[in-house]
């Protein structure tokens, strides 16, 4: 994927993940989303808020990959795209007291960056959800909850997203749990 701010090389590495509509349906798969990491998987209203709340210094967002490119088969099903079309792709570490406790992917459909929503692709350094929140147009529906395959610790194996709709249009944001942050 095309990179604005850094290279992809040291971008994060979302794993591939499967979707469950609720918390308990990926619990019948995986009893950890009823651990340590429960809370967070099930935050109502701004992640980033509850990020910013958890740091003793300093929250910033670490963008790594961002621009132009095709989202997965199942982002697309799930956004109602048809295959191959592209869309804003903007990955990034949410970082508490200098340590990345979140990767986050976000797939914006070219929809939903006309007139205002232009502004989604200019965010730099600022938090997408700071951004969502303030605006009342845009409304976020339920959270699925995403177990990840993957065989390193260090990387998560618990996650989280949701579309956020303004009208007709919807983007999708996926959270991606270090262990970091609910090991703590």
């Amino acid at each position: 994927m095309p990179s604005k701010d850094s290279d992809h090389r040291n971008g994060p590495i979302i794993p591939l993940t499967r979707w469950y509509r609720s918390l308990a349906a990926a619990g019948l798969h995986n009893p950890a989303v009823h651990g340590p990491a429960r809370h967070w998987l099930q935050v109502e209203g701004s992640f980033t808020r509850a990020l910013q709340q958890q740091c003793r210094y300093r929250f910033h967002v670490e963008v790594c990959n961002e621009g132009f490119a095709v989202p997965t088969l199942e982002e697309a099903r799930r956004l109602g795209l048809a295959p191959r079309q592209r869309a804003w792709i903007r990955e990034v570490r949410l970082c508490g007291d200098s340590q990345p406790w979140v990767l986050a992917r976000t797939v914006i459909p070219l929809a939903c960056l006309e007139g205002k929503g232009r502004r989604l692709r200019n965010l730099g350094n600022k938090p997408l959800g700071a951004y969502l929140f303030s605006r009342p147009e845009w409304l976020r529906g339920p959270l699925e909850t995403g177990l990840c395959q993957n065989t390193d610790d260090q990387q998560p194996q618990l996650a989280r997203r949701s579309l956020f709709h303004r009208g007709n249009e919807a983007l999708m944001v996926g959270e991606y749990l270090l262990p970091t942050l609910y090991q703590r």
